[in-house]
């Protein structure tokens, strides 16, 4: 029986387990903390950070697993992935030095632009103050400033949003000089997000279905930004304000990019490539990537996957991924996750949650909970995800607000995501930016 070690231990990594379990294995995890949902799926589980990696080698070495997949980016960014090659066992993730795709924003940019990739902003990168007064100038009152490195989606901040003028704009950047020696600036773009995420061997990339994901913490994309507080895809594998000529842009991005990273480093990207991408009047342009599966993107896809993950994991590390025929059902997804009230900058801890009856049909994902004497407690971050399924995003949608509803305790959740209300929104923009 093979045997797989999985690293992390958040709802992600609950539907990574879930998938990985279709198949007859032995399913060992690492996480910092307990996931009542992977404990229940895995022979062994050893409580240690993702980045601790003579915890990781150690465990490793006594489980000898076939191969190993890494849920979190911090993990990427650690060479946790490095590190198990070096005890021969491959992993189905990035090695740091391509997963600088995601922890290094300039190195992402950079890339494209040295590689003639289309989809960038109009950017720079600065390494000191030189010219960083002229090019806020430059673009005026639309700007985004990037911190460089990994910070949970906290290090960039947005004109109009975050940044009020071009002198805090300043202050940000010049705040992120100090701490790391290098920012990204660039233009705000104007239009509608999505992901799409690909499997990649280093040669070959496989489409997952285009899915957009939900940031803002309250109703009609209002308050703070979070992890994600829900996500939605459509039975057709696209979004309802795409075209196809958008999807097959930011697929051309990420195929090109597994190119380009292997002609800069010599190393094969091999794990999920997440692209964060914007429809806007001028095409698509690439927001940001990333080196692993999203969350809640992870719970979307997995869950409409019909392909073998095992097979998938083992064709990445073989590079033989263009041999594969890989599957997902055309049904639609809609995820939605009740979080602690007070989520995210005061998020309530240690509180007892219920869950009730459940509609038929709903996967449950297990994030920030803990599992005391038969009883989840809240651990202060996003809680439980629950992806609902059907024939139309209405059908799935129906799903999940009946199963976040079924949720009693301190929390709250979004009702719009996957709503037709909302959606109706987005595509009305979208026709008006294109000026159809």
């Amino acid at each position: 029986m093979k045997k797989v070690l999985l690293i992390g231990n958040g709802a992600r990594e609950h539907a990574m387990a879930k998938a990985l379990k279709r198949d007859d294995i032995e399913l060992y995890c690492v996480g910092p903390a307990n996931n009542p949902g992977i404990a229940e799926l895995c022979e062994e589980y050893l409580f240690a950070k993702v980045t601790d990696k003579d915890a990781i080698a150690s465990f490793a070495e006594s489980v000898r697993p076939d191969f190993a997949v890494l849920g979190p980016e911090s993990a990427v960014e650690a060479g946790v992935a490095d590190m198990l090659l070096e005890l021969e066992i491959h992993s189905a993730s990035p090695l740091a030095i391509v997963g600088r795709l995601e922890s290094s924003k300039a190195f992402a940019r950079d890339l494209l632009e040295k590689y003639q990739i289309p989809g960038n902003p109009t950017f720079k990168v600065f390494h000191d103050d030189g010219g960083l007064e002229e090019f806020f100038d430059e673009l005026g009152d639309d700007f985004v400033v990037k911190a460089d490195g990994l910070k949970g989606g906290k290090g960039v901040k947005v004109s109009g949003d975050h940044l009020n003028g071009r002198l805090e704009g300043l202050a940000y950047a010049r705040e992120c000089l100090e701490e790391s020696g290098r920012v990204v600036v660039e233009e705000k773009l104007i239009g509608q997000e999505f992901s799409l995420m690909s499997f990649c061997d280093g040669t070959h990339t496989v489409d997952m279905p285009v899915i957009q994901d939900h940031k803002r913490a309250y109703e009609g994309d209002t308050g703070p930004n979070t992890g994600g507080m829900g996500t939605y895809s459509c039975e057709n594998h696209m979004m309802p304000f795409l075209t196809a000529v958008d999807v097959k842009e930011a697929s051309e991005m990420n195929k090109h990019v597994a190119k380009a990273l292997f002609e800069e480093t010599g190393v094969y990207f091999k794990g999920v490539m997440y692209g964060g991408f914007i429809a806007t009047k001028n095409g698509v342009r690439l927001i940001e990537y990333n080196a692993r599966f999203g969350d809640p993107e992870a719970m979307n896809a997995l869950v409409l996957l019909k392909t073998s993950f095992v097979d998938i994991c083992e064709a990445i590390i073989n590079k033989t991924l263009d041999q594969l025929d890989v599957e997902f059902e055309k049904k639609a997804t809609v995820c939605k996750y009740v979080v602690p009230e007070g989520y995210p900058d005061e998020a309530v801890k240690d509180q007892k949650i219920e869950i009730g009856e459940l509609p038929e049909g709903v996967e449950v994902f297990y994030a920030s909970v803990d599992e005391r004497d038969g009883d989840l407690y809240l651990c202060g971050s996003r809680a439980v995800a629950f992806v609902g399924k059907g024939n139309s995003v209405g059908e799935a949608e129906a799903v999940a607000q009946k199963a976040v509803e079924a949720v009693s305790g301190p929390v709250f959740y979004r009702k719009d995501i996957g709503t037709q209300e909302l959606i109706s929104k987005r595509v009305e923009m979208m026709k008006e930016l294109r000026g159809i």
